[in-house]
């Protein structure tokens, strides 16, 4: 969701490579730097000799405490994006929260269908936790976030965490989640031409995630499909009035709010998916601010 290149096409696939492109030449450029943090690209061993996963890690500067740690996964509708893309995003969001976000370079389906994403954020996720005294990070103070598909890649972060005994995490940060492959809410159902985002760019966006010829996605990939959802961390979810992903995220907060779960469920009215982009309009200052003070609520004020 979310993606990064001009949607004016209704094609996906014409996306994809331009957003081929677009990685190669952001990634020869390299990082820029940022007043205020120190900034590092590492490669972490992957899972079970796989491929290595690139992250990129912001320490904001100052007093040498440990701070909090912050997972995030960028969007791109499972298959577009990169670390270099949403550099500017995340480093923003570690100066202004206060906390080591670690940025995560996942393997994009359609080359690399689910599990491989999913398989990466998880090894990045145990990496930050096992690697927290080198980072100058507390593990006990621990998130994971995103926008859209990395939304999605949060929920089943959090997910397969509980259920493996993994990190604990504090915070799922949920920004505008795809959770349902099935794409049969109403208001899915209703955005056949929506700016953005709609059902027809969800159709092959959710086919090439799970793979060609899946018929039903595992629940670590869809996370509506689970079934038990207690005993996971609180969720800070947020949604766009206008957005094919509206009521999808809505039934996932009211779910995860039944099943014991603490659940902040916010609604920006009037606006699209992908709203956060230009970050400069009003709405799009507000829900960064508003994603800002959840997470220092969870992580730094309780600190």
């Amino acid at each position: 969701m979310t993606p990064t290149l001009d949607t004016a096409t209704n094609d996906l696939d014409i996306m994809i490579v331009r957003d081929r492109a677009q990685r190669a030449a952001l990634a020869d450029a390299g990082s820029l730097p940022v007043a205020g943090l120190t900034i590092t690209d590492v490669l972490v061993p992957g899972v079970c000799e796989g491929a290595p996963v690139r992250v990129r890690v912001y320490r904001p500067d100052g007093p040498s405490v440990a701070l909090p740690i912050v997972v995030w996964m960028h969007g791109g509708a499972f298959v577009l994006g990169s670390v270099d893309a949403v550099h500017d995003q995340v480093a923003g969001l570690a100066r202004r929260v206060g906390a080591v976000f670690v940025s995560v370079g996942y393997r994009l389906a359609p080359e690399h269908p689910f599990p491989a994403g999913l398989d990466d954020c998880y090894r990045a996720l145990t990496w930050a936790v096992e690697q927290a005294a080198a980072l100058g990070a507390d593990p006990a103070r621990l998130a994971v976030a995103g926008v859209s598909a990395g939304a999605t890649l949060s929920a089943g972060l959090a997910l397969l965490a509980r259920d493996r005994g993994g990190p604990a995490i504090l915070l799922q940060g949920l920004a505008m989640p795809a959770l349902d492959d099935r794409l049969e809410t109403p208001s899915m159902r209703e955005s056949v031409d929506t700016p953005v985002w709609n059902r027809p760019l969800a159709v092959r966006s959710w086919r090439h995630y799970l793979g060609e010829g899946v018929l039903e996605a595992s629940p670590y990939a869809a996370p509506a499909r689970v079934g038990d959802l207690a005993g996971l961390p609180a969720a800070y979810v947020t949604i766009a009035g206008l957005d094919p992903l509206r009521d999808e995220g809505i039934l996932y907060a009211h779910r995860l709010m039944r099943a014991g779960v603490a659940v902040e469920l916010h609604t920006y009215p009037d606006v699209s998916h992908g709203f956060r982009s230009p970050v400069h309009t009003g709405v799009a200052q507000r829900a960064n601010q508003d994603l800002v003070g959840a997470l220092r609520r969870a992580l730094v004020d309780a600190g």
